[in-house]
């Protein structure tokens, strides 16, 4: 019975912790559609690319603070990367490398970005990272550029609950 136990807690604990297989492909569309279905919840979409300095530089401090929260039932992170389609693979060896355990997502929409972009937020010039936050649908507040721990954790706390 205690290795039975044993085991259950230990595959729980893999299911929750557990690494997306692979990123998945999205236009704009089904983002928003997304934003819109999380009402119960506050909503954290972190805009990055692997290939953008301060994005990675960041990206620890959500990786931590999405852990922290992982059992918060009114808590979700989504990462949405805008690296290219063809760089989907290196995506994907990115997420297992820094063991993400945040939702990811590639978001296979740059050549609308002109419209999509303002759609989000209309002070985005489209620099990345930027990190909108999103409570019962309606969003609550936009960071423009890298944001610390401490700022993440904040902004968290103040529309949490």
């Amino acid at each position: 019975m205690g290795k039975l136990v044993f085991l259950f807690v230990f595959l729980s604990f893999g299911i929750v912790n557990a690494q997306q297989a692979s990123v998945s492909v999205v236009k704009y569309e089904e983002l928003e559609k997304r934003i819109q279905q999380e009402k119960d919840k506050l909503l954290v979409v972190n805009f990055w690319s692997t290939t953008c300095a301060p994005c990675v530089k960041e990206l620890p401090h959500f990786i931590e603070v999405n852990n922290k929260h992982t059992d918060e039932p009114k808590f979700k992170m989504i990462l949405v990367s805008l690296d290219r389609l063809a760089d989907k693979e290196k995506v994907n060896s990115f997420i297992q490398n820094k063991n993400i355990t945040a939702e990811v997502i590639l978001l296979d929409d740059i050549k609308r970005m002109n419209i999509w972009i303002p759609k989000f937020e209309n002070d985005w010039n489209g620099n990345i990272p930027v990190t909108l936050f999103y409570k019962n649908g309606l969003k609550v507040h936009f960071n423009d550029g890298e944001m610390s721990k401490e700022e993440l954790e904040d902004t968290i706390n103040k529309n949490l609950f």
